[in-house]
């Protein structure tokens, strides 16, 4: 069976960190690029970052939020510090193949089943 599994959210306090990870199974993910998204209740899914198959990244939380991966063990990682309340949401991660000129891929392939990152006192 191929799946993306998520794991490591939970309820953290403000100014806290999390570190999420993105697990494969039944294939490889170091022919794909790989994004982490988040949906917030009552708003649209939006990607927070995206990681190439050589490893460079785009941050959309620039400077609270680095993307990484680890082929050896299939797992890409989301390192989230100086969390705010406003990062509370589901994150997905998925994986996807890019097209001529993009680094980010327009459409995934795989996605996983998110999970719940809550930023609160």
């Amino acid at each position: 069976q191929l799946q993306l599994v998520e794991s490591g959210g939970g309820l953290v306090q403000p100014g806290g960190s999390l570190r999420l990870s993105c697990a494969a199974s039944g294939f490889t993910l170091d022919t794909y690029a790989i994004g982490w998204f988040r949906q917030a209740p009552g708003k649209e899914r939006e990607r927070v970052s995206c990681i190439s198959t050589s490893g460079a990244s785009i941050d959309s939380v620039k400077g609270r939020f680095t993307i990484s991966r680890d082929n050896a063990k299939n797992t890409v990682y989301l390192q989230m510090n100086s969390l705010k309340s406003e990062d509370t949401a589901v994150y997905y991660c998925a994986a996807g193949r890019t097209r001529q000129f993009e680094f980010c891929p327009t459409t995934y392939d795989y996605w996983g089943q998110g999970t719940q990152v809550t930023v609160s006192s």
